[in-house]
């Protein structure tokens, strides 16, 4: 039976320490910021669907731009790419500060600072989620994941009630100045913390290869697409609670900005509930009953908040979302992380945060629409529908279980000694391996192969084929592209542990003498380049 790891592991690494405790500061500054920009909404628009954009501004930026600062995270320095982040918001937060403080703030105005403003959490957050594997170890990351949401949830359940007393007693620029302030901790942490970074002998990828190197391992990962769909979905459903609370605690519970911060607190303290019990309810259910139950907890507790007229009521089932929330998003970041390597964590966490944050902008924006025309009673109780449609979905679309693989790089790659004289742009590179195959032995071996094509296809490989000798037929050979010489070489040393373990048994089917022998030629053309071609005929015409 495996070791129960303590919930408080991660704490035992000191940087891990420094940074979350740092991080509760900026948390507490970040929530009340939002708490005066929602209620500053409020008060500079009537229209109830620019309530709700302050959310969907806030979550856009971080489903337009992760994908980008995913691929920045794997290819330069984390804590580099960190620190420009804060260091952005913070310049942001003191813009709006001054702006708010002069009474020269409307609706769009403020949209578009809490627009920057997640622009620069776009920017930060892939970077510091794929840190944190890098600064605890693997078989903590889960409990440092729940940790980092802990945190979170303590802030949420007492920065909204502050800030709802901030500004119902200095006013939005008092928020948004609180804010500013609360990036120092959190400078200061990051500055302190000198990671190590490893040394390539590679060129760093092109952001562009970058990219499609991303898309083509979360394309060919299963797991990963099933995660990212459900987190879309989550993030569309449960998004409703969030941007129409303004509109709960003002329309229906006839509140002010202190009643709105109080219901904030309530979803944090249900959050921390969720986070303190996260890694027990991992143990006696499995991930996908973990999302249905989160999905079902959202929609009761819309049901019963949208017919609410108390505060004292709706403060006490918001406890259930806020629960449910950290519940499921926490299962989704995990499972992320710990389904891909280190290579390519960055690029896999920041496709995660466009399927959710994306969801959170989408139906911020739905339910906005839909309060504004019907009411925020129904569109409370049309968003949980679509709750109940997001827990069925697991029916067809189960989240994976939280496997834990040998994710570690292989390390037996060792570039070959070339006779011909290679620069790391040369290429295309084309590989030829040829496999002898008893009969007997074809059908395991093809279907070892399925496998051996994803994982090459994930890993940055073209033109994948499998061809068999006619003449020879025990003969087989696996052939594939890469664009250069340095992108063979970047693809052997993706190859993890895990991926080992398909290629041994591949190896044990192998019937030569001795292992499949490999061909690594570039590709030449035969004629002219087609320049040179057009340029002779030009001339021969003019002559």
């Amino acid at each position: 039976m495996p070791t129960r790891i303590s919930p408080l592991a991660p704490f035992a690494h000191q940087t891990f320490r420094t940074i979350w405790i740092a991080s509760i500061a900026s948390n507490f500054g970040g929530l009340i910021q939002a708490v005066g920009a929602a209620w500053m909404m409020t008060a500079i628009s009537d229209s109830e669907n620019m309530v709700a954009l302050v959310q969907a501004s806030t979550a856009l930026p971080i489903m337009l731009f992760s994908l980008v600062s995913g691929a920045l995270a794997d290819n330069y320095n984390r804590r580099s790419i960190t620190l420009t982040a804060q260091v952005f918001m913070l310049a942001v937060s003191i813009l709006l500060t001054i702006f708010a403080y002069f009474g020269w703030l409307s609706p769009w105005l403020l949209l578009t600072f809490t627009f920057l403003i997640g622009c620069g959490t776009a920017l930060n957050n892939p970077s510091w989620q794929a840190s944190v594997g890098d600064i605890v170890p693997r078989e903590v990351l889960p409990a440092a994941v729940t940790l980092n949401s802990v945190g979170f949830n303590i802030t949420r359940s007492l920065g909204p009630a502050l800030g709802g007393a901030i500004v119902a007693a200095l006013g939005a620029a008092a928020a948004f100045a609180t804010n500013a302030l609360s990036y120092f901790p959190l400078l200061y942490a990051l500055f302190r913390w000198q990671p190590d970074v490893p040394v390539s002998t590679l060129p760093r990828e092109t952001l562009g290869r970058a990219l499609s190197a991303g898309f083509g391992y979360v394309a060919m990962s299963p797991k990963l697409i099933k995660v990212l769909f459900r987190s879309a979905l989550f993030g569309i459903a449960a998004s409703a609670i969030l941007a129409l609370l303004p509109l709960v605690a003002r329309d229906l519970v006839s509140g002010g900005p202190l009643t709105y911060g109080l219901m904030l607190g309530a979803f944090g303290v249900g959050a921390i509930g969720g986070a303190l019990l996260n890694a027990r309810l991992r143990e006696l259910f499995s991930s996908e009953m973990i999302v249905r139950l989160s999905f079902t907890g959202f929609a009761v507790s819309a049901v019963v908040t949208s017919l609410s007229t108390n505060t004292w009521l709706t403060c006490a089932v918001l406890l259930i979302p806020g629960a449910c929330w950290v519940l499921a998003l926490s299962l989704f970041n995990t499972t992320v992380q710990l389904s891909t390597p280190r290579w390519v964590v960055g690029r896999a966490l920041s496709f995660y945060q466009t399927a959710a944050f994306g969801g959170i902008a989408a139906g911020s924006w739905i339910w906005g629409s839909l309060a504004e025309d019907y009411g925020v009673g129904t569109s409370l109780m049309l968003a949980s529908l679509a709750m109940v449609f997001g827990a069925a979905v697991g029916w067809k679309f189960a989240l994976p279980s939280l496997e834990t693989l040998n994710l570690d790089p292989a390390g037996t790659f060792r570039e070959p000694s070339l006779r011909l004289d290679l620069q790391p742009r040369s290429g295309p590179i084309v590989l030829l391996i040829d496999y002898t195959i008893r009969e007997e032995n074809v059908p395991e071996f093809l279907e070892l192969m399925q496998e051996r094509r994803r994982i090459r296809i994930r890993d940055g490989a073209r033109q994948w084929a499998l061809l068999r000798d006619l003449e020879n037929p025990d003969i087989w050979t696996e052939t594939y592209h890469t664009a250069t010489w340095a992108d063979y070489v970047r693809h052997n040393q993706r190859r993890t542990q895990a991926d080992s373990e398909v290629w041994a048994r591949i190896r044990a089917l192998h019937a030569g003498p001795e292992g499949p022998r490999v061909h690594r030629m570039i590709e030449r053309q035969a004629i002219p380049p087609r320049d040179d071609v057009f340029h002779k005929t030009a001339l021969d015409i003019h002559h």
